[in-house]
């Protein structure tokens, strides 16, 4: 059986999130390429360095990270999913680059694996908003980081992006209209949408707090804030691309929410209304985009003049 189908982080990543279109995934990956770049470069990462990067799915920023450490460096691969680790490992025997790489299945709140003071840099992008315990990552971030160490984090706040665009949007998408059978769906995958309380339950100030909680003595946040049409990132006006997708790994693709949960007649109904408007790309969406630095460092040190 393809693993795949039983792991639902490399179901998403590897397929869902770009409904099985690899010109989408393409754009994806582009969309996403200067968001590796700044956490890379916020991680301030120098040759012969050891960085550990948490929730490496499919090795995005982790593979960025190989030239940046050198041969005499190192990068963790770290994720709870064993298909996306046994991709990044094929990866780097694909790219020669083996030798320079180590693969660890760990939680972000369980790094026991990992020594104290240990490590120059830990890098996440999109990780902390699918775990519950957030304040037991950072402080396990602070316990594996060596004095001096650095944290570089990406993570989209839901909490504000509700502050700006409110449910009567699906995804960008007005399915006001159509309300009664949003609810359909809804209901029937009622667990699977209260599993995704964590992307909602912080804010961009909590990253703040918990990280100086945990006993980072410098963080710096940098908040990204965009309101309007942003359209559905590598999938614009292309219905079959959206219809095939999954917002993220909690939940099933949208056609499989839809054909479980509404008759033939609804489903009818429920493209009519929804197709168009993904094909004009006619929607308002929110993007609140965190980027946090944090430096495990002496206050006396920081602050010494």
């Amino acid at each position: 059986m393809d693993p795949t189908e039983t792991d639902p982080w490399a179901a998403w990543l590897l397929t869902h999130r770009h409904g099985g279109n690899e010109d989408a995934r393409r754009k994806t990956i582009e969309h996403l390429t200067p968001v590796r770049d700044k956490v890379l470069a916020n991680a301030h990462l120098e040759r012969g360095e050891t960085l550990l990067d948490v929730g490496c799915g499919d090795g995005l920023i982790g593979f960025g990270a190989l030239d940046k450490v050198g041969a005499d460096g190192k990068v963790i691969f770290s994720d709870i999913s064993q298909p996306l680790l046994d991709v990044c490992t094929e990866i780097a025997t694909s790219l020669g680059t083996l030798g320079q790489c180590e693969f660890l299945r760990a939680e972000a709140t369980d790094l026991s694996q990992i020594p104290d003071d240990s490590l120059d840099a830990v890098t996440t992008r999109s990780v902390l908003i699918y775990v519950k315990e957030k304040q037991r990552a950072f402080q396990e971030f602070f316990r594996v980081l060596k004095k001096g160490g650095r944290v570089s984090m990406f993570e989209p706040i839901a909490k504000t992006e509700r502050e700006f665009v409110d449910r009567r949007y699906y995804l960008g998408y007005d399915v006001l209209p159509i309300k009664d059978l949003m609810q359909k769906i809804y209901d029937r995958y009622k667990n699977e949408k209260d599993a995704q309380s964590t992307m909602g339950d912080f804010d961009e100030r909590d990253l703040v707090k918990m990280l100086t909680q945990a006993g980072f003595g410098f963080v710096h946040l940098e908040l990204d804030v965009t309101v309007g049409n942003a359209g559905m990132i590598g999938g614009e006006g292309r219905w079959e691309v959206f219809y095939n997708s999954a917002p993220n790994p909690l939940v099933p693709t949208l056609r499989t929410e839809v054909e479980s949960a509404l008759s033939p007649a609804e489903q009818e109904r429920f493209i009519a209304h929804l197709k168009p408007l993904v094909e004009q790309n006619i929607g308002r969406t929110a993007q609140c985009l965190a980027y946090v630095t944090a430096v495990k460092e002496d206050w006396g040190k920081l602050y010494s003049g």
